[in-house]
């Protein structure tokens, strides 16, 4: 198995874990759709590009496109409107092809640790109610960042960089993987077969 030379995996989770990108792009679109279909598009384009970043960051953006005024209250009532359109979706959504398994067997020597740009008690959540949340050793959600967070537990772990590893499907995860200089795995799906061109990784398509 490719993950065996590795002591310290880091996850990503949606579109690794679970195939719940088209969930949350479908979120993003009709969140917006009420200041036009131009405005919904461009916002869709954006989370399609921009996969690892969280939903504080990417709101204030698509409600400055649509002209809105950009408060916290306003921040905050969006946030927790697309939580309540998403979150029981991507329990919902399908496995990545092979990755229960592999999570479900863990060998003893490993550490999971998920970092995602979920808020940190929502992921918490997603987590318990698919039943993984005990095979993780460290979860980091939003507003964690990943770049620290694998800094972090590189001083935590006594191992040499070749035995951490990054499993992400967006352009955050690379970079988070390639600023520790740590190796990195692409999980290949129809949304990020540009990045899959334009990195050096890794790449597949499932855990089978």
């Amino acid at each position: 198995m490719i993950l065996d030379k590795y002591n310290i995996i880091f996850w990503d989770f949606d579109g690794v874990i679970k195939d719940s990108i088209e969930v949350k792009t479908k979120a993003f679109y009709h969140l917006f759709i009420e200041f036009g279909d131009i405005i919904a598009n461009k916002v869709k384009k954006h989370h399609l590009e921009h996969g690892g970043m969280s939903r504080f960051e990417k709101i204030p953006i698509y409600l400055e496109w649509a002209n809105q005024e950009i408060s916290d209250k306003k921040i905050n009532f969006f946030c927790e409107r697309f939580s309540s359109m998403v979150c029981q979706e991507v329990i919902n959504s399908p496995w990545v092809e092979g990755v229960e398994k592999v999570i479900r067997n863990k060998p003893k020597r490993q550490k999971y640790i998920l970092v995602s740009a979920t808020p940190q008690k929502e992921i918490e959540i997603i987590l318990q109610e698919i039943k993984i949340a005990s095979f993780f050793d460290k979860v980091y959600g939003a507003p964690s960042s990943k770049k620290k967070v694998i800094e972090k537990e590189l001083k935590r772990y006594n191992f040499p960089l070749s035995k951490f590893v990054m499993i992400g499907d967006a352009e955050s995860d690379y970079e988070a993987a390639k600023y520790s200089n740590i190796s990195f795995i692409l999980r290949k799906h129809t949304s990020n077969r540009n990045l899959a061109k334009n990195i050096n990784a890794t790449i597949i398509t499932n855990f089978k």
